[in-house]
């Protein structure tokens, strides 16, 4: 992208409908609460012809650098320091109030290109709104309405003039991550092709998600090595899920900080419910979820829930076992918290399980290693000759059973999907095979190919009869 344009203003002037607006796509959660955004997020977004990057930001507020809210003010002036162009979003339907003018003294402090946008000028009695905005000293108010799409035309012309037409209309090449597609619905294969290696350099999405307080947006902020994403001791920071482009070991990655998951049962607010709603499509878009434990109070019901969730979701999962520095028996902790992770976890059996320190960084290169075999795992496509050698020999060592006095008959299996892997095993009446003998198989699978710690799916399924109902119509027709 060419150029950087930040949004700032108060709380509740529509900073976030006006990203939403620029992004093309309802990223950023929008609601009449005052105060909703919290961390900033960067998109790419396009006005008309222009092509650039948009920093959604948190409202401005006058509060003591210590606070949750001088925090997030302090998110805010790092956006303004690194756009090009700022737009600053006051609310002309309510008015000037004395926060717009400390502020707009604060972006002339700062001698970045500033544009005044007076929003919500289609209501009622904004016409005074934008005749005060002249009071801050900022030129012309550009007047627009980012939730009907008004004076789009007028806010492109400002930023060219703002930034000229040689920076405002300069295109470079984009490079871009997979698409959603090719993220969420997974590989169509030849059955019959040869395994392909895996592609080490191909770029990577990685979700962090657990329960409030666990550590996730330290996490990331340590990986990285920034204090991109806002942290303290209150619960609940995170509302947005946030999206971080990161590197490692040259390999392009993208981060997404997602907001705690409490039981549905503690879930009442509506501005609660869209943060987990916007985490569980984060976790539908990414390829590996890290499931972030609070180490001191591990594998409560609510930890196990979104586990199950990630593998019902078909994601790659890593467990981090996170504050590991404050636990006083290290090697007895592991241990146990290990064979815990196997017992209640069956369903994805030796997911990779790592002790970390998102506060001091201790354990963060394990767990990128365990990210990647991991990935590796769930990209795992074997060959239909291999598996029914392998299934032949595990249908003699363990033939199926009967049922009703018939034997089932297993003829034989292919892969048919990747990330993560998926089988078709043909058989006869698919109906009354048991779940046992299914697991045994898909267990199986896990110890002859290395497929460990990643959900695996099996589908049965009976081959087409050409000869059923030929008796049925010689009886009818004699």
């Amino acid at each position: 992208m060419s150029f950087k344009v930040a949004i700032i203003g108060r709380p509740n002037v529509g900073k976030s409908t006006l990203f939403n607006r620029l992004a093309g796509r309802r990223l950023a959660l929008v609601d009449d609460t005052p105060g909703v955004t919290r961390d900033r997020r960067v998109h790419a977004a396009r006005l008309q012809d222009l092509r650039f990057e948009v920093i959604d930001t948190a409202g401005l507020e006058d509060a003591g650098a210590s606070t949750l809210e001088g925090r997030m003010r302090a998110q805010t002036e790092l956006a303004i320091d690194e756009a090009d162009v700022t737009l600053f979003l006051i609310d002309a339907k309510a008015g000037l109030m004395p926060d717009d003018k400390t502020f707009a003294s604060l972006l002339r402090r700062r001698g970045k290109p500033v544009i005044l946008v007076a929003n919500k000028s289609e209501a009622r009695g904004a016409e005074a709104g934008l005749l005060d905005a002249w009071e801050l000293g900022m030129g012309e108010p550009v007047a627009i309405s980012a939730e009907h799409g008004l004076g789009m035309g007028e806010l492109r012309d400002a930023i060219i003039a703002a930034l000229g037409e040689e920076k405002a209309l300069r295109r470079e090449p984009e490079t871009e991550f997979p698409t959603a597609d090719t993220i969420l619905v997974g590989d169509d294969i030849d059955p019959d092709a040869e395994e392909p290696a895996y592609d080490p350099t191909r770029p990577l999405r990685i979700a962090v998600v657990g329960r409030p307080n666990a550590g996730k947006s330290t996490l990331i902020n340590t990986l990285i090595g920034e204090e991109r994403l806002l942290t303290g001791p209150e619960a609940g920071i995170t509302r947005d899920s946030i999206s971080v482009d990161w590197e490692w070991n040259g390999r392009r990655i993208k981060l997404f900080d997602t907001a705690g998951m409490r039981r549905k049962s503690r879930v009442q607010e509506k501005l609660e419910k869209l943060s987990v709603a916007d985490g569980l499509r984060a976790v539908r878009f990414a390829e590996v979820v890290i499931i972030l434990l609070d180490a001191t109070i591990p594998f409560e019901k609510q930890d196990l829930q979104i586990a199950d969730l990630i593998i019902r979701e078909g994601r790659a999962p890593v467990i981090a076992f996170n504050k590991w520095d404050l636990i006083e028996s290290p090697q007895e902790m592991l241990a146990e918290l290990r064979e815990k992770t196997e017992r209640l976890l069956p369903q994805v059996r030796g997911v990779q399980a790592v002790p970390i320190s998102a506060e001091t960084g201790r354990g963060l290169d394990k767990l990128m290693a365990a990210i990647l075999r991991t990935h590796q795992v769930w990209n795992t496509r074997i060959s239909t000759g291999r598996l029914n050698r392998w299934l032949e020999g595990a249908v003699a060592q363990h033939p199926p059973p009967a049922v009703a006095g018939r034997r089932l008959k297993v003829k034989y299996m292919t892969q048919v999907k990747t990330r993560p892997p998926g089988f078709v095993l043909s058989c006869s009446r698919p109906e009354a095979m048991p779940q046992s003998y299914v697991r045994y198989l898909v267990n199986g699978l896990r110890d002859s190919f290395d497929i460990a710690g990643v959900p695996i799916r099996m589908a049965l399924r009976t081959s087409e009869n050409p000869y059923a109902g030929r008796a049925r119509k010689r009886r009818s027709s004699t």
